[in-house]
C-alpha cells in the first residue's frame, strides 16, 4: 500500500508540474502614446468630402488578457482592448453631413475589441514561443463634427464593424535573464484594401513573487488602415507610437 501511495503522490506531483507548464493566465494594461496621421475622401453620388488629420499626439489606455489551457484541440484565447482617437479638418459633402461653405473640425474615436483564438505552435522551445491564429477585430467608430453656419446633416454618428485578420506572435526568452523580446502581427489584404497592426516589445519579469509574476513592458506599435475604392471612398490613416505597461502572470 505504501508503494502505491508513493507512486500516486509522485504521479500527482508530475501532473501538477506539467499542468503548470501548459496552463497560464496573463493580464496586462498600460498606455499607448499615439501619433495619428492620414486622409479620407468621400465621392459617392457626386459628393466631394475630404478629411485631413491634424496629427495631434494622444495617449490612450490598453488592456489585454491571455488564457492558455491544456486541451490541444481547442485554441487558446487572447483578448485585447484599445482606443484610437484623432481630430482633423473636414470640408465638402459626406454621406451623413454636408459642410457647404468652408471647413470645420471633426473628431473621431475607434474603440477596438480584439478576440484572438490561437494555437501554440512552439511553447518556449529552446527559449522560443510561436503562436498562430485568427483575430476578429470589432471596431466601434464614433464621430463628432463641430457645427458651423451652413453645415447640415447628422453631426454625431457611430458605426460598428468586424474585420478578420491573420495573427502571428513570436517571443524569445533571453537565457539567464528575466528579459523577453516579443513581436506580433495582425494583417489582412484584399483588392486594394489593407489593414495591419504590428507591435514589437521587450519585457522584464520581476521574479520575486512565487504565485504572481509581475513584469514591465515597453514597445512600439503601428496600426494602419488603407482602403481604395475609386467609386465612393478612399481612406489612409495610421496610428503609431511608444507604449508601456504592467503585466501579471499567473
Amino acid at each position: 500500500m505504501k508503494k502505491i501511495l508513493t507512486a500516486l503522490t509522485c504521479a500527482a506531483i508530475v501532473t501538477t508540474t506539467a499542468m503548470a507548464d501548459i496552463t497560464r493566465v496573463e493580464l496586462g494594461a498600460g498606455a499607448w502614446m499615439q501619433t495619428p496621421e492620414g486622409t479620407a475622401t468621400y465621392t459617392d453620388g457626386g459628393a466631394d468630402g475630404s478629411y485631413l488629420s491634424s496629427k495631434n499626439d494622444n495617449t490612450e489606455s490598453y488592456v489585454w488578457a491571455l488564457i492558455k489551457h491544456p486541451i490541444p484541440v481547442l485554441p487558446n484565447l487572447r483578448l485585447e482592448y484599445t482606443s484610437l482617437t484623432d481630430e482633423g479638418v473636414v470640408s465638402g459633402k459626406f454621406k451623413d453631413f454636408d459642410v457647404a461653405i468652408g471647413s470645420t473640425t471633426m473628431s473621431y474615436d475607434m474603440k477596438q475589441y480584439d478576440i484572438i483564438p490561437y494555437y501554440n505552435i512552439l511553447d518556449n522551445t529552446a527559449w522560443i514561443t510561436l503562436d498562430l491564429g485568427l483575430d476578429i477585430k470589432v471596431i466601434d467608430i464614433s464621430y463628432d463634427v463641430t457645427p458651423i453656419a451652413g453645415i447640415t446633416g447628422d453631426l454625431i454618428g457611430s458605426e460598428t464593424i468586424a474585420i478578420p485578420l491573420l495573427y502571428a506572435r513570436a517571443r524569445v526568452e533571453i537565457p539567464a535573464t528575466d528579459i523577453g523580446i516579443e513581436a506580433d502581427v495582425k494583417y489582412i489584404s484584399f483588392d486594394s484594401n489593407t489593414m495591419y497592426d504590428v507591435r514589437v516589445k521587450a519585457d522584464y519579469t520581476l521574479d520575486f513573487v512565487p504565485i504572481i509574476q509581475p513584469a514591465l513592458e515597453v514597445g512600439y506599435r503601428v496600426q494602419k488602415i488603407e482602403t481604395d475604392d475609386s467609386v465612393d471612398s478612399n481612406l489612409n490613416i495610421e496610428f503609431s507610437g511608444v507604449y508601456a505597461g504592467l503585466i501579471f502572470r499567473f
